[in-house]
């Protein structure tokens, strides 16, 4: 971490604009269903108050395309907040107009005060200069507490930088940190477990891994691109029939760089795509026709769990089954177990992976959970971040 951060600036008295991520799950009656964003900002936000600073948070949440809709209010982040600190975090009614001008002028030292929606202004996501320097004259100091943004150049994360100097917080150090340094020097033996759906959403991660991991554990639907590319039959599994080849050519490079590549040996099968179809456990090199695999089977949770054995560093992203349908978290749930009972370094990203450890009360036991969806995999691509560049070097 070569980045300054709020530990090297003096905020005492100062208006310091902290971007967070507080994009939260809401439910239908916009109910925050999963607040782990928000906790996870509480370090920097208490930081600052103790220090003295006036506090001025802003955010995104959802998607609302630029316009001003009701029902992607910080509304109810606000509350969250108020609650977790223990005093009142005052919700401007807007992000560079009179309500936000009005409360942050009248702000003490200790004070907070969230901005309203900052995608409700479509120059958001385009990184509009006027609009970013707009959103600067508010504060004195710029804070980027947000890895899971930190992968978009937008005027909230990057724009802003180039009208104030710009540090990390604690929770985009904490991430850099880890992420970077399973990447820089892990612990050996480093094992990366990679789930989710399509090989082309991991074809950077898988590439970069390669050079620095000795086994790989493929599972999720993306396996079955790999099975396939290995001649076997899948059934209608989901597959990408465009990334054949490059997946034998995966496969190849880490023959070549002696690397292990683990991929699933059975298969939780089902005639379709539902919680309640009919299902079985069947050999994964040989799925019938009418068949689909929507989880990993009992020999492969078994395989993979010794693959971890006596690792000492693991990075987990992406889910091993389809997670929405209760009969098929079996393997995602099994090999979060197995994770946390390594005792390894282990870094977990990606919602559904990220949920499992939650679920099953394992967190404590999990080095690291990313914030960061999209961020986290770009990092492991090894792609700069915009929201991390735009940072003082120390």
């Amino acid at each position: 971490m070569n980045k300054k951060t709020i530990r090297d600036i003096d905020v005492t008295g100062k208006k310091v604009l902290v971007r967070c991520d507080f994009n939260v799950p809401l439910d239908e009656n916009r109910t925050i269903t999963d607040n782990r964003r928000i906790v996870s900002a509480l370090p920097t936000i208490q930081y600052l108050i103790e220090k003295g600073a006036k506090v001025i948070l802003c955010s995104h949440l959802g998607r609302p395309k630029g316009e001003v809709k009701k029902e992607f209010s910080l509304d109810v982040v606000a509350d969250e907040l108020s609650s977790y600190l223990g005093k009142e975090v005052k919700l401007a009614e807007d992000v560079v107009g009179e309500s936000a001008k009005t409360l942050t002028n009248q702000m003490q030292p200790g004070d907070v005060v969230l901005l309203e929606n900052v995608r409700f202004h479509k120059e958001e996501e385009k990184n509009d200069p006027i609009f970013s320097k707009e959103l600067a004259s508010l504060a004195e100091i710029y804070v980027n507490d947000a890895f899971g943004t930190a992968h978009r150049a937008h005027s909230s994360t990057e724009g802003v930088s180039h009208y104030l100097p710009a540090v990390a917080g604690f929770l985009m150090e904490k991430e850099i940190d880890f992420l970077g340094g399973a990447l820089e020097n892990p612990a050996k033996p480093f094992i990366a477990i990679l789930g989710g759906a399509k090989v082309s959403d991991k074809i950077g991660v898988i590439e970069n891994l390669l050079e620095k991991v000795d086994k790989l554990i493929i599972g999720g639907g993306m396996a079955f691109t790999f099975l396939k590319a290995q001649g076997h039959k899948i059934g209608k599994s989901i597959c990408e029939e465009d990334k054949l080849d490059l997946a034998r050519d995966i496969l190849k490079k880490a023959e070549e760089k002696k690397v292990e590549i683990l991929l699933p040996v059975d298969s939780h099968v089902a005639k379709d795509y539902s919680n309640d179809a009919e299902d079985s456990i069947v050999h994964s090199k040989e799925i019938p026709d009418d068949l689909e695999g929507l989880d990993i089977g009992p020999d492969t949770i078994k395989l993979f769990e010794k693959a971890m054995e006596g690792a000492k560093t693991i990075i987990w992203n992406g889910p091993l089954g389809v997670c929405e349908f209760s009969k098929y978290e079996v393997g995602t749930r099994e090999v979060a177990k197995a994770v946390a009972a390594t005792g390894a370094i282990s870094i977990v990203g990606g919602g559904d992976s990220a949920a499992a450890i939650e679920k099953l009360g394992l967190a404590d036991k999990i080095t690291h959970i990313s914030t960061g969806g999209g961020a986290s995999l770009e990092f492991l691509e090894g792609k700069k971040l915009p929201g991390v560049e735009c940072l003082l070097d120390k």
